[in-house]
């Protein structure tokens, strides 16, 4: 099974004259930025005149905004401990662990997430996505002790595992998820979703070898004009740390992107149409 990933022009897609910028001048987008804060939500201030879409305690909005941090000034680590130098990529490191193979990439990122959130909440029985094969892996079987045997293009259940729901095994449950699925079956898992305002919680995706995927993690509003924007976040090609995203069209690489994008949404690594927004089916 292929899991259907890729990358696509790299950071090409980056203007030069804004790469050599943020090269040559590190702070260039600290205006918005307290570097104290350990979390989305407090390291990046809304852009003037903004405030946050407010969002239940309980949300997958809330708990994507409250991901944790790496120290300000942190460099993205792949999978084998290499480094990923920002480079005009990255305003922020999220302080999560992404295991010793090259699996924790760009939808394996976003299914990361969504699993993240409901094992946070004990909703063990809403975690289940899909191999690319269209096999469904439950968490729910996975914790009363089955396991996924995979062959060519086949998966089934069986026994033998451990039950429980303990982090290590959650993790093992995980890996085997990111093994087998990818963009192609994480675009059928979502909903398409009309316009270019996206919500927290959005993915932009392509589907495809290669493919790629990104997430909406914050958004703010400004209530006199009523302008919006968000905070984006990619895994990528090889596995490694999710990472909240520059803006490449602004001057300041920002990491803010400005709602009513139009047909095209560019983002360091990859560029999107307005018809790539998906989302997560109400749950």
């Amino acid at each position: 099974m292929s899991k259907g990933k890729g990358k696509k022009g790299g950071a090409s897609l980056l203007p030069p004259a804004l790469a050599l910028f943020l090269f040559f001048a590190p702070g260039a987008s600290a205006q918005n930025t307290d570097p104290h804060g350990m979390t989305v939500e407090t390291r990046f201030r809304p852009p003037a005149g903004h405030e946050r879409q407010r969002a239940a305690d309980d949300s997958f909005a809330a708990f994507l905004r409250r991901l944790p941090l790496k120290p300000d000034g942190a460099v993205v680590t792949r999978h084998d401990g290499r480094l990923k130098p920002d480079r005009g990529v990255y305003a922020a490191v999220v302080d999560l662990p992404i295991g010793r193979r090259d699996l924790h990439q760009c939808a394996d990122a976003v299914i990361r997430l969504r699993a993240d959130y409901f094992y946070a909440l004990r909703r063990f029985d809403e975690i289940c996505f899909h191999f690319t094969s269209g096999f469904l892996a439950e968490y729910s079987r996975w914790r009363r002790g089955e396991r996924i045997a995979v062959r060519g293009n086949s998966a089934r259940w069986v026994g033998g595992g451990r039950s429980g729901d303990d982090p290590r095994s959650y993790w093992r449950y995980l890996e085997t998820v990111f093994a087998y699925a990818g963009t192609v079956s994480l675009a059928r898992e979502l909903q398409g979703v009309p316009g270019d305002d996206p919500q927290i919680g959005d993915v932009f995706i392509q589907p495809g070898r290669p493919g790629h995927a990104v997430i909406v993690v914050d958004r703010s509003i400004d209530p006199a004009s009523g302008r919006k924007a968000f905070l984006l976040a990619q895994s990528y090609m090889p596995a490694q740390e999710l990472q909240i995203l520059r803006n490449p069209s602004d001057s300041r690489l920002s990491p803010w992107y400005a709602a009513g994008f139009g047909d095209t949404l560019v983002t360091p690594e990859w560029t999107f149409s307005a018809a790539d927004r998906k989302s997560f089916p109400p749950q």
